[in-house]
């Protein structure tokens, strides 16, 4: 159990990393750690829209919250969500059993900042409109903690951007099939332009791919990737399924739920038809909700929670970007 970083665990013990109230992120390096000097984060999106709604969108109080939250529990872990997001920065040291990276490689983390263990010095710039975060300060990835280098064709903001929602993609390519009907809810964000690009490339020319998108503006990066584009609050679930039954006159055969509010389970299952699929890759998702509307509902539609990792998905996400020009205007642009 090493490996995974239960002996960082301080409270309570004999749980895993992520589950800990509070994580040793200060004793030295063990043999199979990295140590790594943290130059961003990149907080998911579901946890910054709570946060910058509860600090009013401002900077000083948002930035004096996340140092809260950091030096409360040794990680970033917002209670409020149950999310964190993930890092970039430089690996500063290696454990002796450790032969798959070397000092000075800079790298960005493929596990949430829920279990990382983290030290954070000061905070160096926080936009509101951006859940990029400059920072100086110290993370502990684990045996089990997986990582990709970091790009040198873009930015570390872009790259944080993409790897930060990777594993969006990567579900999409194992879940949906030529011909199908998909529903991307969220399309307009970063998980939902991926997942909505990945959706038309495996759907192919006898599919569709619909999606909706809450403010409005947000609908046109949707429609400039190509996907059939609608603006419709999707925290309603009676509009959500008119959209979709109006837009082709039955459900969808897979609904990826891509929105960073809750609510929006009720409009999901109802999208989608009864023996479809319905794929969660949202933090904000209430999983007793979706479980127990689907029940009201009647519908044996088959859910699945998008848990951030497939393999390959880091490189699938990087190279989806690099081959579509409106993704790569949006994200690096």
């Amino acid at each position: 159990m090493h490996r995974y970083g239960t002996h960082r665990v301080v409270e309570p013990r004999g749980v895993l990393p992520q589950q800990a109230l509070l994580l040793d992120a200060r004793s030295p390096l063990c043999d199979d750690e990295i140590a790594i000097d943290v130059e961003h984060l990149n907080i998911d999106s579901a946890s910054w829209h709570q946060i910058k709604e509860e600090c009013g969108s401002d900077a000083d109080a948002m930035s004096k919250h996340l140092r809260t939250l950091i030096e409360t529990a040794g990680k970033m872990h917002n209670p409020a969500t149950g999310s964190g997001g993930m890092l970039v920065g430089t690996v500063a040291e290696v454990g002796k059993d450790r032969d798959d990276v070397t000092v000075g490689t800079r790298v960005a983390t493929l596990v949430s900042l829920t279990l990382t263990p983290l030290i954070v010095d000061e905070i160096l710039h926080l936009d509101p409109q951006s859940e990029k975060v400059k920072v100086r300060g110290r993370a502990i990835l684990f045996a089990s903690g997986i990582f990709a280098e970091v790009p040198d064709d873009m930015s570390d903001e872009s790259a944080l951007g993409i790897l930060d929602v990777c594993g969006a993609p990567a579900w999409v390519t194992h879940l949906a099939e030529p011909g199908m009907k998909v529903v991307v809810i969220g399309a307009g964000g970063k998980s939902g332009l991926l997942a909505g690009v990945q959706a038309k490339r495996r759907v192919g020319p006898t599919g569709r791919v619909l999606g909706l998108c809450w403010p409005a503006a947000t609908a046109s990066d949707a429609d400039a990737v190509g996907m059939e584009a609608i603006a419709v609050d999707c925290t309603s679930p009676l509009a959500v399924a008119e959209e979709v039954l109006a837009a082709w006159g039955e459900e969808a055969d897979l609904v990826v739920v891509c929105s960073n509010v809750p609510g929006c389970e009720g409009g999901a299952i109802l999208a989608c038809k009864t023996d479809g699929r319905v794929l969660f890759f949202s933090m904000a998702t209430s999983f007793p909700a979706a479980a127990l509307t689907a029940e009201g509902l009647g519908k044996a539609c088959e859910m699945t929670i998008g848990n951030g990792y497939m393999p390959g998905h880091a490189e699938l996400a990087l190279d989806l970007v690099r081959s579509e020009p409106a993704l790569w205007q949006r994200f690096c642009g």
